[in-house]
């Protein structure tokens, strides 16, 4: 059975909805993923990619959908395609020295950006919905991607990889925005 059938017809699925900061269960570290926890993270999956694709975006963790658990879905296909990863307990377990800065954004600090600098490759350990364990060595957009949302799990935020200067600007104009809406 494939666990990701219900993408075939995604586009009918009622996105969840997606917190915006400062929302507090942005800020707090998840609890790992247990056996039990299985059917209510895969009651939660159709909802979260129906969100991050309709966003648009690329990535999605737990704690955007007000879920304190320690998963997170990607995919950086190329438009039209789709190569959605669901990564479960995961920790990144090697970073390359070569760090590389890349124009991050955040579906919970919608219109937000700027250059975040993270290593440029990574090697990833996670849990597949099958159970299985996986390692993945990954680079460039899917190294930045998983380490945003393995970040969130963490309650990291990109801004808080900014200057303090920088990110109160972005938290600020994040703020007026929401209040304009």
């Amino acid at each position: 059975m494939n666990e990701l059938a219900f993408l075939a017809d995604i586009e009918a699925v009622p996105p969840t909805p997606i917190l915006i900061a400062p929302q507090a269960v942005l800020r707090r570290q998840t609890r790992d993923v247990k056996p039990e926890d299985m059917a209510m993270l895969r009651e939660n999956l159709p909802g979260m990619f129906s969100a991050m694709y309709k966003a648009p975006g690329i990535g999605l963790a737990a704690p955007q959908v007000g879920l304190g658990l320690r998963f997170a879905l990607v995919d950086v296909a190329n438009e039209g395609e789709r190569d959605p990863i669901v990564m479960i307990n995961p920790e990144v377990i090697e970073e390359s020295e070569t760090l590389v800065s890349r124009e991050e954004g955040c579906l919970s600090l919608p219109n937000q950006y700027a250059e975040v600098v993270r290593p440029q490759s990574v090697r990833v350990r996670f849990r597949t919905l099958a159970g299985d364990v996986e390692e993945r060595e990954v680079d460039d957009l899917l190294a930045t991607c998983m380490q945003h949302e393995i970040d969130h799990l963490d309650g990291i935020l990109f801004v808080d990889h900014l200057s303090s200067l920088k990110r109160n600007m972005i938290m600020r104009r994040l703020a007026k925005e929401q209040k304009g809406r």
